[in-house]
């Protein structure tokens, strides 16, 4: 059987949907999953789309998460709540965690919310757009299992623990950023490898802390941080907000979803929320923020550079592209995906993308 490799976007997420659903996921959880996944492959962050289908429904097949826990605030005070995601998927508790925040923000002008007990969580990127939506700032945390050396090191200490911040803009696009704190995701080094492909050096070292090319190596290695000792230290302080101070794991605590099949994660995260009214009224900061876009969009550009971007707008772009026409995913996925599906009763290939001009061509005939 000959398998497609592009998908309507969403045709894919009533995919996955189906298929948490299918898992034992309530349903309201499983679209919170499955948008949380496409949004991600839109974005153009493979890394962390439908390619991480396949480790969450091990995880929920071999009882290392437990998709019928309820995340629980564990404590509260004026502006600060700790939330206990009880092992439940990352996607469900950060929604929970981010839907606290805003609401504690509008409240009381700003809040930060801890998350102990979690999972791996997707994009920062999918929380930071909850914020945008409702005129507010968001500041997103998470730590990470060990892949990363400190600075010095030949061996992963911490995670490559990611930051994202949304800010809400008027007529131009948002500020969104989300970024990993190593030189590159390490879920981009697993589709290179998933695709037979070399990365490019200075991403990676091997397991003897070598410079190294081949991502099997670099798996089995460890992932560089961004700037050097500047990107350790940012993400040693992420580790310790997200791990140290909420109750979860830090360090070599945050257990490997890959690796480790006796305990779960308990991966932390940290959610600081800003109210904008609470400064300034909010149409002014939007277009505040539009004439400071603007400005920065009209300087003058380098040799050889078209067109000056500013964080979050090649992902907006690549989102309306995909959306348009389809995601196309890696054969190895694909099978992936396709398997699952037979076991859970969920036919990937009815989320085919199809051409525009070909559904016309077939109403003509008709």
């Amino acid at each position: 059987m000959t398998l497609p490799n592009r998908f309507d976007w969403e045709k894919l997420q009533q995919f996955c949907f189906q298929v948490f659903k299918n898992a034992g996921v309530s349903k309201e959880n499983a679209e919170t999953v499955a948008e949380s996944l496409i949004q991600a492959d839109l974005r153009g962050v493979d890394s962390h789309g439908v390619v991480r289908t396949a480790i969450y429904i091990e995880r929920i097949e071999k009882n290392m998460m437990n998709p019928f826990a309820v995340p629980t605030v564990e404590s509260e005070d004026f502006a600060t709540v700790l939330v206990n995601g009880n092992n439940n998927i990352g996607a469900v508790v950060g929604k929970k965690a981010v839907e606290i925040a805003l609401e504690k923000a509008k409240e009381r002008g700003a809040a930060i919310v801890g998350v102990k007990g979690s999972n791996h969580f997707g994009t920062g990127a999918y929380y930071a757009l909850k914020a945008i939506e409702k005129d507010m700032i968001l500041l997103v945390m998470s730590n990470a299992s060990q892949t990363m050396p400190p600075t010095g090191g030949k061996r992963p200490f911490i995670g490559t623990n990611p930051l994202a911040i949304g800010v809400p803009a008027g007529n131009e696009p948002p500020f969104l950023l989300d970024m990993a704190t190593s030189v590159v995701a390490r879920g981009k080094i697993i589709v290179a490898s998933q695709k037979g492909e070399e990365i490019p050096l200075g991403w990676a070292v091997d397991k003897d802390g070598i410079p190294t090319t081949n991502a099997e190596a670099a798996l089995d290695g460890a992932v560089l941080p961004v700037g050097g000792p500047k990107g350790y230290a940012i993400s040693m302080f992420i580790d310790i907000l997200a791990g140290v101070l909420t109750g979860a794991g830090f360090g070599k605590y945050v257990n490997n979803m890959y690796e480790n099949w006796e305990k779960p994660q308990n991966v932390g995260h940290i959610f600081i929320a800003i109210d904008i009214n609470r400064f300034i009224p909010i149409e002014l900061f939007k277009e505040r923020m539009d004439r400071y876009i603007s400005e920065i969009k009209a300087e003058p550009k380098a040799d050889g550079v078209e067109e000056i971007l500013i964080p979050g707008e090649l992902e907006l772009r690549k989102t309306l592209e995909r959306q348009q026409n389809g995601i196309e995913l890696p054969d190895k996925v694909v099978k992936e995906l396709y398997e699952i599906g037979k076991r859970y009763a969920v036919d990937l290939s009815k989320a085919a993308f199809i051409e525009k001009n070909v559904l016309e061509h077939k109403e003509v005939i008709n």
